[in-house]
């Protein structure tokens, strides 16, 4: 046999013989990591039976119930209050309705003012949202009372009241840029910086820029006679 040939097949026979004891090792590593993986499974559920009777999380557990069931029963307590919608009262209603909860929103209106309907719009979107505040709305030409006391002199206009005391207000459009047509967002975002709705956990916190560009093009606008519509 030529010398070359025999070194070749010496060659070609050792080369198998690596490929095969790879191929063997590779085998095992696999059968290895099967076992490991059914080892694995084991214990996580030797493991989630543990914690399924651990009196920890059974108490982490009840706490949970028990916070959810109070907040539940805060609800129920506020949407008897009259919380939890848009409501119109009247002027005998009215004092009784901004002293009984601790955060109030009224609209003091014009059925005729076109931009009294837009307010409406927008606080009747929010108040389901907001449950911890009042929100209410009164006709401002059946209460003349409260219209002269609050020195309301402009519709529409909104007064926020905390504990029965008015602390804040909108009047007309003037802190929403003096147009008709901002977005319910925006007011949403005027009154949390006014502190008269709060945002709850887990709602988003990037409307910041909206607010500040309402206030950029924000147009002062000189009070007029309610019979006006401010303008």
């Amino acid at each position: 046999m030529d010398p070359d040939s025999v070194k070749s097949t010496l060659s070609d026979l050792a080369f198998g013989q690596v490929m095969a004891a790879a191929a063997r090792n590779l085998q095992k590593e696999m059968i290895d990591q099967g076992k490991a993986q059914a080892s694995n499974s084991v214990d996580d559920e030797v493991d989630l039976d543990e914690l399924m009777n651990d009196p920890e999380l059974e108490k982490l557990h009840a706490e949970r119930i028990a916070s959810l069931k109070k907040e539940a029963e805060k609800r129920e307590a506020k949407v008897r209050q009259g919380h939890g919608e848009y409501r119109e009262v009247t002027e005998g209603e009215f004092l009784g309705e901004v002293t009984t909860s601790d955060l109030a929103i009224c609209h003091f209106y014009h059925k005729g003012f076109y931009r009294c309907k837009i307010m409406d719009k927008h606080l009747k979107s929010l108040a389901p949202k907001y449950i911890d505040t009042k929100f209410i709305k009164l006709d401002a030409e059946n209460a003349p009372f409260f219209v002269s006391k609050l020195s309301v002199k402009t519709l529409p206009c909104v007064i926020f009241f905390r504990k029965g005391t008015a602390f804040e207000r909108l009047i007309g459009f003037q802190d929403l840029g003096g147009k008709d047509d901002f977005s319910t967002k925006s007011l949403e975002n005027l009154l949390i910086k006014k502190g008269i709705i709060y945002k709850r956990k887990g709602d988003n916190e990037g409307d910041d820029d909206d607010f500040l560009d309402i206030r950029r093009r924000t147009v002062r606008v000189s009070s007029v006679d309610p019979d006006s519509d401010s303008g």
